[in-house]
């Protein structure tokens, strides 16, 4: 016996292991085998979306269905490995949603935690979280925390795209799904854009500020000021050999990643650089944010661009390399993993 191979299946124990089936019992010894694997072993596979096809689907789409009668119009990014499965790994699901000139996407809220990385936008382009409304830019990192409200607008002239994230397949894993409608295309703003920074992302918070809360409560990280600490970063010439200069998107009430069971990451690749040889746990779902650059998953490879989506399966070796300056907006479900103590990386050739 060992963990590699059942053992051998003799004719007295096939009689046996059939009357075992009939009251709903299996033997231990069939499977361990392939259920404690000595490594990661998973179905889900590496593979690249173009935005540009994406793009083409996705505009088809705002032609043939409102983003009302949709409730939301996104197309989904299934995994090739978990077809059926509204997966983009193993426990994440992303999908392309689009609001058109004029639309709102009504007002819900549901447990999944939920990201939005936004890939199109004009001033105009809103959405709103538990009575806030922020503006939409291109590369803002924007949180929808569990139970929160939230809906969506578009006052501008030209569509508005992002890339959804969530932790669907695992809330769906716990059976732990619950949603209601708000009942209004749009719930009341009652505080001013701005307010959540204000409040707890200027190193102070408000006095009597209960933080039992998990999820951030920022909800706008933009873009402009991420990308303004990855320049300043690069000044300092500290990069790292597997990652270049990356940085996590983070809570600041208590440092911990911004969302209770996704990741998320910032990450400049400097001109002419090519990582080291990384590997982790985390299955991580890449989008190329700016320039462009080929990465190594394993025995494939993905030349991107900007907008480009590619993921990067559990404990499959990742090599990245650019030209010119690049920049990979990245989550995974590293926060949940880490809190359950099963994360593991390995740098290098080792």
């Amino acid at each position: 016996m060992s963990l590699k191979d059942a053992p051998e299946l003799t004719p007295e124990r096939e009689e046996f292991y059939g009357r075992l089936d009939t009251r709903s019992l299996t033997p231990l010894w069939t499977v361990l085998h392939s259920v404690v694997t000595p490594e990661p072993k998973s179905d889900c596979r590496a593979h690249m979306w173009r935005y540009d096809d994406l793009r083409t689907f996705l505009v088809e789409a705002g032609s043939l269905i409102t983003a009302k009668e949709a409730e939301r119009r996104v197309l989904v990014l299934e995994n090739p490995g978990l077809r059926g499965k509204t997966s983009i790994t193993t426990d994440l699901y992303a999908g392309l949603q689009l609001v058109t000139p004029g639309e709102r996407a009504p007002a819900h809220r549901h447990t999944q935690s939920a990201l939005r990385l936004i890939l199109e936008a004009e001033p105009g382009a809103h959405t709103t979280v538990n009575g806030e409304r922020t503006q939409m830019s291109y590369g803002d990192f924007i949180i929808t925390p569990p139970w929160g409200w939230h809906d969506h607008g578009n006052d501008s002239d030209a569509p508005v795209i992002w890339l959804d994230g969530l932790d669907l397949p695992m809330v769906s894993h716990f059976d732990a799904s619950f949603a209601e409608e708000f009942g209004e295309d749009q719930q009341p703003v009652t505080r001013e854009s701005g307010d959540s920074l204000a409040r707890y992302a200027a190193n102070m918070l408000p006095v009597g500020y209960d933080a039992g809360g998990q999820a951030s409560p920022v909800f706008n990280y933009p873009y402009d000021r991420a990308r303004g600490a990855l320049e300043k970063l690069k000044a300092q010439a500290e990069i790292d050999p597997c990652q270049g200069i990356k940085l996590q998107y983070v809570n600041p009430i208590d440092g911990g990643p911004a969302m209770p069971t996704i990741a998320t990451f910032l990450q400049l690749l400097p001109k002419s650089f090519k990582t080291a040889p990384y590997r982790s746990t985390d299955a991580t779902v890449y989008v190329a944010v700016e320039g462009s650059g080929r990465s190594r998953v394993g025995d494939e490879a993905f030349d991107w661009g900007p907008r480009d989506i590619f993921v990067v399966p559990s404990w499959k070796e990742v090599v990245h390399e650019v030209a010119d300056e690049a920049v990979l907006f990245s989550f995974s479900d590293r926060a949940a993993q880490q809190k359950l103590g099963l994360f593991r990386e390995r740098r290098g050739n080792s």
